[in-house]
């Protein structure tokens, strides 16, 4: 944890979506780069639109502020910032989020989304090791996801894997089978978000018909035990938002998270940050929340640490070495 003179747990950030990351400033300032009107006064009138209620909230206000991000050199920008930021952090690899549909719906082309976020990985990369995975808007249909999953194709040699984000309830995982088996046999590694505002049924619909090997926030996994036994059993891993689930009221506070449940049960949780430009903290803010919040020991933090790494799509040797890098930590 950050603490004077004591480095950052080394971790990984597996459930981080990089539009997430667009800072109020930085919302002013590519607006007036790309000639783009916002409905805010100034950065703070902006900042005071985050007391959200609920996802949809959220998701209002997330959408709009990607109207400024315009050209290829716009993307590469905003993941370039984020992943300046990471070895501060403690992030030694990131698997980060993206929603082309957000962008392609107003004209972007596909090939300057991409290309923007690889040129900011590239960059970064002798810091830290980071991949993308291409999100299907959950609430567009599933037709679109198709198109768009096609649309990638020519870059897939860049995109480690597929996953499925935006407004959840109302919207089960069944409804993209077909995309996700599209996506599966293109030799991507499907994840879903599932179970944060949404049901259980939602996170066994995603083990069940979208075959995810990762299931990102799970948090309502808890109150069916059937469920949980299965994902105990299966070892698979639950990227879990602390700073997320409390600002969009999804657990009304953090010391009332059902982290330390989960644990307690034995399932492969992680920490992460989801949207830290929005929710109040980065990677290492949530270890800190979880720790000072729920009061967490070193070794459950450690055990955090060691699940992220441990979930996350790099090859083994990598994997041990990051595992390594945890082991050798100390608080």
């Amino acid at each position: 944890m950050t603490t004077t003179g004591i480095p950052p747990l080394p971790k990984a950030e597996l459930h981080l979506h990089i539009e997430g990351t667009l800072e109020p400033e930085t919302v002013f300032e590519l607006a007036a780069r790309n000639d783009v009107a916002l409905p805010y006064r100034d950065v703070e009138d902006l900042r005071a639109r985050y007391e959200f209620t609920d996802l949809q909230s959220f998701l209002d206000v997330y959408y709009a502020n990607m109207a400024v991000l315009r050209t290829r050199a716009d993307f590469a920008e905003l993941a370039s910032a984020y992943l300046r930021r990471c070895p501060g952090e403690g992030v030694r690899h990131v698997e980060m989020f993206f929603d082309p549909q957000a962008h392609t719906a107003r004209g972007i082309p596909i090939e300057d989304v991409i290309g923007g976020l690889t040129d900011a990985v590239d960059e970064h990369a002798g810091s830290v090791s980071a991949g993308l995975i291409l999100c299907f808007l959950r609430d567009r249909p599933a037709s679109e996801a198709a198109d768009t999953l096609r649309a990638a194709e020519p870059h897939l040699d860049r995109i480690v894997g597929v996953g499925l984000d935006s407004a959840e309830v109302g919207h089960p995982p069944s409804k993209f089978t077909d995309v996700f088996d599209r996506a599966r046999g293109l030799g991507l590694k499907p994840v879903a978000h599932a179970g944060e505002e949404g049901p259980a049924g939602y996170v066994r619909e995603a083990l069940d018909e979208l075959g995810v090997l990762r299931v990102d926030h799970g948090i309502r996994a808890v109150e069916d035990d059937d469920l949980v036994a299965r994902l105990r059993r299966d070892g698979t891993p639950l990227t879990v938002c602390p700073l997320s689930n409390v600002r969009l009221g999804c657990v009304p506070g953090i010391g009332l998270h059902p982290l330390p449940e989960m644990l307690a049960a034995g399932l492969k949780v992680s920490v992460h940050s989801d949207d830290p430009a929005y929710f109040g903290g980065y990677a290492d803010r949530n270890y800190t929340a979880v720790r000072d919040g729920l009061g967490l020991s070193a070794e459950q933090l450690r055990t955090l640490a060691a699940n992220s790494m441990e979930a996350s799509f790099v090859d083994a040797a990598t994997r041990d070495a990051l595992l390594a890098e945890v082991a050798g930590w100390r608080p």
